[in-house]
């Protein structure tokens, strides 16, 4: 008998796992997360992208963004990619996720049930990512319009160990996308 917690996936079931791409606002996060998830699905896997924006609009709508909501936000999206994760699919996760303490209790929650977890840095520096400003997030803070914006007026502790340090501000996104999918070969996984 099989329980939720099973680390192995049935025999013929394809093993899953979380690639947790962090990072600054505009860092590239999601960018990278559409090109892997295009490159596994190419190879036959099955992918889910788990959205930053998408998850706080539907899972998490109605947190803000206080350090317990953003912990809360974490905890409800590691949960899904577990799940998802020990049941054969790879979860490509791009979130914020600004906080060392909040990661490192996903990273157990994957430890716990033997789930393949990846935590990759998306480390473009601040500068670059204020350039890109996809939503107009650094612009609105300079404006005065935006009050806490992770990495300006509010802290994101970089991770201090990932297993992948992307700095997409000198790559493709397919070259960042192509580094993760080397990380995760690595293991055995692809």
């Amino acid at each position: 008998m099989t329980t939720a917690t099973t680390a192995r996936p049935p025999q013929g079931r394809a093993q899953g796992a979380t690639i947790w791409l962090t990072g600054l606002p505009s860092s590239g996060k999601t960018t990278v997360a559409r090109a892997l998830a295009g490159r596994l699905r190419t190879e036959g896997h099955r992918v889910e992208v788990l959205d930053g924006d998408e998850i706080r609009r539907f899972l998490s709508a109605g947190l803000g963004f206080s350090r317990e909501d953003r912990n809360t936000n974490v905890q409800r999206i590691g949960l899904v990619a577990e799940v998802l994760a020990r049941n054969g699919v790879f979860a490509v996760v791009p979130v914020i996720a600004p906080y060392a303490d909040s990661r490192e209790a996903v990273r157990k929650r994957h430890a716990s049930s033997s789930t393949p977890y990846f935590e990759i840095h998306v480390a473009t520096p601040l500068e670059v990512c204020s350039e890109r400003d996809v939503k107009g997030l650094y612009a609105r803070q300079a404006a005065g319009a935006l009050k806490g914006l992770t990495g300006v007026d509010d802290p994101y502790e970089a991770p201090v160990s990932p297993d992948l340090f992307l700095e997409t501000q000198a790559q493709t996104p397919r070259e960042s996308a192509a580094s993760v999918h080397a990380v995760m070969a690595a293991r055995g996984l692809v």
